[in-house]
């Protein structure tokens, strides 16, 4: 077992500083609270001052943390001290008043919680292993609770190991789902951040082709104006052979960059044409001649069923989207991929589909998630993480398409059904 995956330790795991303090503000004032309605206004007997001096301990922590500490996140380690600490503070004052029989027991757990939640698993398997000592020390050493045992009312010992039990189940069930549910949102949100680096990459592509039109009519002039200077240097120098050749190369070497930037420019204004507005037959070609310039698999594009072949917005979401999903069955496909397109007055749809072992069995429920890995030997030499996935399920929804995974519909293999309302393209 691999300690520095348990602990986290290559992540700069922390917590932030403020919510750190309020939790414990409130934890303080709430302790305060209860032991003086107790003690004062109830008219319970039990040791207050003992209590009031952990508090103190406890609020003088506090103030360290919110006005000795500069830096607004407090590292992994640093914050399970003052958790640590938390959960001992609490189990003193439970120790005063009744142990593991006081109704507030119950809160022994919150630091484990709140660890699980936010910092490494191994301070949360520390603070949970602390948490159910000091429970077990509880159920065995502690001053009778207020208000009962002075009454010679006790608790059976077998309800006090079944509440022991109860909070050490609450405990690992809380803890666990504090551990899943960090994780599942800092994997969502590495995926997040993904898919915004995507689309902006795809966006600066898009805008290549404009930044090359601006530099060509922004060069344009200051070449125009070096060609004539040069010209009229050469009339100048006259038949000089010193310096005739060098003005000769300089005029030359200035009407190429003029010819290319021209080029740069008509191209940019035949591709505006191009890009603007598309069908999926025209889109779809082009993605697929790349494939088939690094592929010896047989693509084939089955237009058949292409009855509304109307024209829409290009977008880096769909462009990217598209290929992700041809991307992969070209991947794990044997020799053949067959892509169709369908459409009518409603609705386009679009099968990608392969012929090769399909989506694994085990994942084929959550295929669209990020960071899931499948079990199967069939594809775990070519599977990654699906996160490519997820990008592009996640930017062809967002341009309305709903997508379908599935295997065996039309080739034996993985299938891609990609659905749109022609009102979503078109408006």
């Amino acid at each position: 077992m691999n300690l520095s995956t348990i602990f986290r330790l290559g992540e700069n795991l922390n917590l932030d500083r403020k919510t750190l303090v309020i939790l414990r503000w409130i934890a303080i004032t709430g302790q305060f609270t209860a032991i003086n309605l107790v003690y004062f206004f109830l008219d319970l007997d039990f040791p207050i001052v003992a209590s009031h001096i952990v508090i103190f301990i406890g609020l003088t922590t506090n103030l360290f943390l919110q006005f000795g500490i500069k830096s607004i996140q407090v590292k992994d380690f640093y914050a399970s001290l003052f958790l640590i600490y938390d959960l001992f503070q609490l189990s003193l004052l439970l120790y005063f008043t009744g142990g593991i029989s006081n109704p507030f027991s119950i809160l022994l757990i919150i630091p484990a919680i709140v660890s699980s939640t936010f910092l490494s698993m191994g301070t949360t398997i520390i603070l949970g292993i602390l948490t159910i000592i000091s429970l077990f020390l509880l159920l065995i050493f502690h001053y009778p609770l207020p208000g009962i045992h002075e009454l010679n009312y006790t608790f059976p010992k077998l309800y006090l190991i079944g509440y022991f039990i109860a909070i050490i189940i609450g405990l690992v069930f809380l803890s666990y789902f504090g551990i899943r549910f960090a994780g599942e949102s800092k994997r969502r949100s590495d995926a997040v951040n993904q898919l915004q680096a995507v689309i902006a990459k795809e966006y600066e592509l898009e805008s290549l082709g404009g930044q090359a039109a601006a530099a060509a009519h922004s060069l344009g002039t200051p070449l125009a104006t070096i060609s004539v200077v040069a010209r009229e240097l050469k009339k100048d120098i006259g038949e000089n052979k010193d310096y005739s050749k060098d003005i000769d190369l300089l005029i030359d070497q200035t009407k190429r960059c003029s010819e290319i930037l021209k080029k740069i420019s008509k191209k940019q204004i035949k591709e505006d044409q191009f890009f603007s507005k598309t069908n999926f037959e025209n889109l779809l070609d082009e993605i697929i001649i790349n494939f088939k310039e690094n592929s010896s698999k047989q693509i084939n594009l089955i237009s058949d069923g292409d009855n509304n072949k109307f024209n829409f917005q290009r977008s880096p979401e769909i462009i990217y989207g598209l290929r992700n999903f041809i991307g992969n069955a070209v991947k794990f496909g044997k020799s053949a991929i067959k892509i169709g397109i369908k459409s009518d007055k409603k609705k386009a749809v679009i099968n990608i589909s392969d012929d090769g072992p399909g989506f694994p069995e085990d994942i084929i429920e959550m295929i669209g998630e990020p960071y899931i890995k499948s079990k199967s030997k069939r594809t775990s030499k070519k599977s990654g993480t699906g996160l490519g996935t997820f990008l592009g399920k996640t930017l062809l929804e967002r341009t309305g398409a709903k997508l379908e995974f599935s295997n065996g519909n039309i080739m034996n293999g993985a299938c891609v059904t990609i659905t749109w309302r022609i009102t979503t393209l078109t408006n």
